[in-house]
């Protein structure tokens, strides 16, 4: 198995601060990989969503499986050189459990099937072994224009 720090994640996904959602991956194989995301209460979203009941947007915890899923691809399926992978598709979302300042995610994706350039994924993001959001998605290579 396979493991990255900030620094290889930030080698291998287009994604810059204050738009990473991954701190490291703790398992990568082929098919599959494990991250996680520490939500520090100083994040900036945490001050507007919301003053007094902070919690983590729904949409964030599905671009941090997003970026888990990018890794995953990016560091185990040969892309063509100057492409990155690009969310085409979001379904069957279920948001189960808050998420709130402090908590730390661990992202889970799988990549379910793979064609031509086109690869369909699922994820999980839980805190403290309870799951929060389940997802599938679907990704296509994009060039990336400098």
């Amino acid at each position: 198995m396979v493991s990255l720090n900030r620094d290889e994640i930030l080698n291998t996904i287009p994604h810059r601060d204050p738009f990473v959602w991954i701190d490291e991956v703790v398992e990568l194989s082929e098919t599959q990989i494990k991250a996680r995301k520490f939500l520090d209460p100083d994040l900036e979203v945490f001050a507007g969503h919301y003053p007094r009941f902070p919690v983590l947007p729904g949409v964030l915890q599905c671009e941090a499986a997003f970026q888990a899923g990018a890794v995953l691809i990016t560091k185990c399926q040969p892309l063509t050189e100057g492409h990155v992978p690009v969310v085409t598709r979001l379904n069957n979302v279920k948001f189960r459990r808050m998420i709130r300042p402090g908590e730390t995610m661990d992202l889970d994706v799988e990549l379910n099937e793979r064609h031509l350039n086109a690869f369909f994924l699922s994820g999980k993001v839980s805190v403290d072994g309870e799951v929060a959001t389940r997802l599938d998605f679907a990704c296509a290579t994009a060039e990336v224009e400098l």
